[in-house]
Parts: C-alpha cells; sequence; structure tokens
C-alpha cells in the first residue's frame, strides 16, 4: 500500500494497460481520457455511464484495471465493485475507486469489496495515472488525503494484547510488516535478502492464510493485529 500514495504489492505490469473507464459524467471520462492518453503504454478501452454497463462491459473487455466511479445510476460503483472483484468472484479484476467523495464508509466499503485503489477526483494527473500503473502491477495506491484516517481506523481497532501472529511463519511475518509499511516486493526482497520470487510466494501463502484477497487486506491484518511499525 502506498500510504501518502502508499502502494502494497508488486507484479509485472502488462506491456499496454487496458483501462474501462466508468463514470456517470461524460466530462469526467473524457478529461480522464485524456490524462491516461497521454501515457505511454496506457490504452483506454471502454467507457461506462452506469454501474450496470461498468459491469458488463469489465466482463465484455476484461480490462487490466478499472477506474470506477460510486455515485452512479442503476447500481452504484461500490456495487459493481464487489461484482468485479469481491469475496466470491472467481477471475477477480482490479478495481481503483476514483470519487469526489473521501467519506470513510466509502472508503471502508470500496476496499472490502475488493477495490485494490481508493482516488479523490483532484488528486491530478500523475497520482492518476500511478494509481492505474500500480493497479496493473498489482499493487495498491490510496489517495494521500485519505491514508492517514485510513490507518488511524486500523490503529483504532488493533489488538492491544500480544500480537496475534495469524499461523504466519517468522519470514512470513517479516514480510507482513514490510507490506504494512508500504515496500513493494522488490524493495522487500532487498531488505531481507531474498529473491523477488521468494516475496511473491511467502505473500500468496500469507494472503491464504488470513483469507487477504489483496495486498490492501494485508496490511489491514497488520495493522490491526501490531505488526506494523
Amino acid at each position: 500500500m502506498t500510504v501518502e500514495g502508499e502502494r502494497v504489492g508488486t507484479g509485472t505490469a502488462p506491456e499496454t494497460i487496458r483501462v474501462l473507464l466508468a463514470d456517470d459524467q461524460r466530462m469526467v471520462r473524457t478529461g480522464f481520457r485524456y490524462m491516461l492518453a497521454a501515457e505511454d503504454g496506457v490504452e483506454v478501452v471502454g467507457e461506462a455511464g452506469d454501474g450496470l454497463e461498468a459491469v458488463r462491459l469489465a466482463r465484455d473487455l476484461r480490462p487490466d484495471v478499472v477506474l470506477m466511479d460510486i455515485r452512479m445510476p442503476g447500481v452504484d460503483g461500490l456495487e459493481a465493485t464487489r461484482r468485479l472483484a469481491g469475496p466470491g468472484v472467481a477471475d477477480p479484476l482490479r478495481v481503483v475507486v476514483v470519487t469526489t467523495f473521501d467519506l470513510d464508509d466509502y472508503v471502508h466499503a470500496a476496499l472490502t469489496g475488493g477495490a485494490v485503489g481508493f482516488l479523490l477526483k483532484d488528486a491530478g494527473p500523475a497520482l492518476l495515472v500511478e494509481a492505474v500503473r500500480a493497479a496493473a502491477r498489482g499493487d495498491a495506491l490510496v489517495s494521500p488525503r485519505i491514508t492517514v484516517r485510513l490507518l488511524r481506523h486500523f490503529a483504532a481497532t488493533a489488538t492491544r494484547s500480544a500480537p496475534e501472529e495469524g499461523g504466519l511463519t517468522t519470514r512470513e511475518l517479516d514480510i507482513v510488516r514490510s507490506v504494512a509499511r508500504g515496500l513493494t516486493n522488490t524493495e522487500v526482497a532487498g531488505e531481507l535478502f531474498v529473491t523477488v520470487s521468494t516475496v511473491k510466494t511467502h505473500l500468496a501463502s500469507v494472503q491464504a492464510k488470513l483469507g487477504a484477497r489483496n495486498r490492501v487486506e494485508v496490511a489491514a491484518w497488520a495493522y490491526r493485529n501490531g505488526h506494523a511499525t
């Protein structure tokens, strides 16, 4: 997780990142399309003006990243996100929620619904592009303005007794702590003197043991259970 533009996770982004835009305002979609078109290796493959259309297009097109608004007619963006990336989805897509509203309930619902990022629409083109690239790599990026509140929420619900280990090995806990600090797989590998593939293997085991769907949930578990510093 990049906190202050924090990210969790990493992998290898596709050569061309295919993006679907979902927003009920045509002007917003046009603005996002313009920003992304200026970037090498990013292609907007579709646009949706409501949640149902977003779900349909996402399932048909299988984009690398979906940029999802929250307040849309019919099915809203949070429900659309759950249908595309939430618990029980066999082949979840990578959804970044982009909204005008930074309400805590929205943030929580988006991230627990499977979103791998949460941005405010006024975050600017640089952060928007970074969120797309992070999602395509398998990372997660959260808008800086909501990061501090998000981590305070995790800290407020943290276990006050001895830290819970969740059945993780010592090495897995080392990696979880690094993930909670916002390190990428490459950075974790360098810090722990292991290969990137070893980090990925351990993280896959961590997610299976914790029942975590993504790196945001791994970081959240670390904060709740006293493994974040």
